[in-house]
């Protein structure tokens, strides 16, 4: 689950010159802009407008926004205006020796120096620290994220390294971890809802929350066509197949460390701790899709992505 943190170093150097890039980054006010040939994909985010770096918007296959506009902008036909901490495509944790990163205000991740393009040069990759509200600097990230696309699909692979710059404990709680917002019509309830959702255990709907599961998919919709997005655990992360803090609203997290939280008060607790110097791997796969996709579909790319035999 965890391992030493001379390992971090993997995401931002490499031995060999790296090939030519295919993703280009365009610094902006807001961060950097991602473009896969040319086409725009997603704007990483740090700057002071917002408490944790994310990814918005976050565009699939033909450039359709797929993420949630608010808070980082307002006034969207049909969004709903709550959880304004829910920006986009981020990560974050409700309970790291027991600071609220999740909802806090005053608790932040912060950049150091500024992002640079992934060794592949498919991507990007940056540096960030979580600082507490009394300034104590938790965690080091290390963050790398790579881009693709064949046809129909589009995908964003995060690739994250959490070490200890104290002892810490990731607490167990719902709130958190790896996570989007979705567009309103992705949703399954709401005013232009038209989504539905599917964990690879076969559960539907509102029943995915809660539930441990190798992905979730969630598809319906937009302006008459249909588009999708699948949130991928990779068989590598603590604790997988991990729980899913997924709701009929449009959040969609993947959560390693709220066992008790999403089981109930029977079940072990989920906490897990890193002694100083010590860091988590954490790797997920945001499949974006236009065209509807069967969920014998999903769980095809899921093996061919993580390495599981076909079935």
């Amino acid at each position: 689950m965890s391992v030493r943190a001379g390992l971090l170093v993997a995401l931002l150097a490499g031995c060999a010159a790296p090939p030519a890039p295919t993703v280009a980054l365009v610094p902006v006010a807001e961060g950097v802009d991602l473009a896969l040939e040319g086409a725009p994909v997603t704007t990483l985010r740090y700057g002071a407008d917002v408490r944790v770096p994310c990814l918005w918007p976050v565009r699939g296959p033909g450039g359709v926004e797929l993420t949630r506009a608010f808070p980082l902008a307002r006034g969207r036909a049909g969004e709903a205006e709550d959880h304004p901490h829910h920006t986009s495509l981020w990560l974050a944790h409700g309970d790291v020796n027991g600071v609220d990163f999740w909802h806090a205000p005053d608790a932040r991740i912060e950049l150091v120096g500024a992002p640079r393009p992934t060794h592949a040069g498919d991507g990007v990759a940056y540096e960030a620290r979580w600082i507490a509200p009394d300034g104590a600097a938790l965690l080091r990230e290390v963050c790398a994220v790579h881009v693709g696309e064949a046809g129909d699909a589009r995908w964003l692979d995060v690739d994250v390294f959490l070490e200890a710059l104290v002892d810490v404990t990731f607490g167990d709680t719902k709130e958190g971890t790896f996570a989007l917002r979705l567009r309103p019509e992705l949703r399954l309830v709401g005013a232009v809802a038209t989504g539905t959702a599917e964990n690879s255990e076969g559960v539907a709907g509102k029943d995915v929350w809660g539930r441990r599961a190798r992905w979730v998919h969630y598809q319906g919709e937009v302006d008459g066509e249909v588009y999708g997005v699948a949130l991928l655990d990779h068989p590598t992360n603590p604790r997988h197949p991990t729980w899913w803090h997924a709701r009929d609203y449009g959040l969609v997290a993947a959560n390693p460390f709220g066992r008790r939280a999403f089981e109930g008060a029977a079940a072990p607790r989920g906490d897990l701790a890193l002694t100083r110097g010590e860091a988590l791997r954490l790797r997920y796969r945001v499949l974006l899709h236009r065209g509807p996709l069967a969920a014998d579909a999903v769980e095809d790319g899921w093996r061919a992505w993580s390495g599981a035999a076909p079935r």
